[in-house]
């Protein structure tokens, strides 16, 4: 295959007609599953009565499109201050061995802990139940952040240094000139999964303890058994991640540019 026919096979447009076709697989694969009875599918309703619900009900709804904008909004504070805290947080471990020795066995004892068993502490530490849902979110990143840029730090070859110290670069010179360019793809993948979990985690706490959000809204589809709503829940908390990827994208290509001419 030429270079030409290969560049023509991976073309966007390509590429995006095929996701879009298995998009489509998939609801034709649902709407047989729900016709046809198959077990434990049967009982959801078609995509078709789903959309039509969608559209005869919730495009044109206020409260549907501002949990859109709550969700987003929580999403946006606990993914950014996870980003200003554990990127830092990260460098500082990689580079410090004495803070590292002092404070990483405690954070290494955090770190397991599930972003959901902080819900009842947050409930009483924070005053409001908006900022416990964001001090969740936050968490749910922070952790994944930190040891992605730790790891990153901890990657960098050790006669890189060596090689910049002998020439005489100063400390600030080897963090700004080696480091901190290394550790770029480390940070980039931290903020591809922490905007994963960050959405993960908002969901499962608008449940628990909101008023407001998609989750919450996909939470009261099922109290109230109307699993039109559950669905069209479902499907727009995968629209908001998707977008919100997209974004985290967007920002990973504007950080590496040398990607772009791969």
């Amino acid at each position: 295959m030429t270079k030409a026919a290969l560049m023509k096979r991976l073309s966007p447009s390509r590429i995006r007609w095929r996701g879009v076709t298995s998009v489509i697989a998939f609801f034709v694969l649902w709407h047989l599953a729900v016709v046809l009875g198959v077990s434990g599918i049967s009982e959801l309703p078609t995509p078709v009565e789903t959309l039509a619900t969608f559209f005869g009900e919730y495009i044109a709804d206020n409260d549907y499109w501002q949990s859109w904008a709550v969700s987003f909004q929580r999403v946006l504070a606990g993914f950014i201050i996870a980003q200003l805290l554990g990127i830092p947080l990260g460098l500082v471990f990689g580079t410090n061995r004495r803070f590292r020795e002092m404070f990483f066995p405690v954070f290494e004892l955090m770190r397991p802990i599930p972003p959901l068993a902080w819900v009842p502490v947050s409930i009483l530490f924070w005053p409001t139940n908006e900022s416990s849902i964001i001090f969740i979110t936050f968490i749910g990143a922070f952790f994944v952040i930190v040891i992605n840029v730790y790891d990153g730090v901890r990657s960098i070859r050790n006669e890189h240094m060596w090689l910049a110290q002998s020439l005489g670069a100063s400390r600030l010179s080897i963090f700004r000139r080696i480091m901190l360019p290394s550790v770029i793809p480390s940070i980039a993948v931290g903020m591809t999964l922490g905007i994963a979990i960050t959405w993960n985690v908002v969901i499962a706490a608008e449940m628990i303890s909101s008023d407001s959000g998609l989750g919450r809204m996909t939470w009261e589809g099922y109290v109230s058994s109307t699993p039109e709503v559950v669905l069209i829940g479902m499907i727009s908390i995968g629209l908001a991640g998707y977008l919100s990827s997209v974004v985290v994208e967007w920002i990973e290509r504007r950080m590496m540019p040398w990607k772009e001419t791969r």
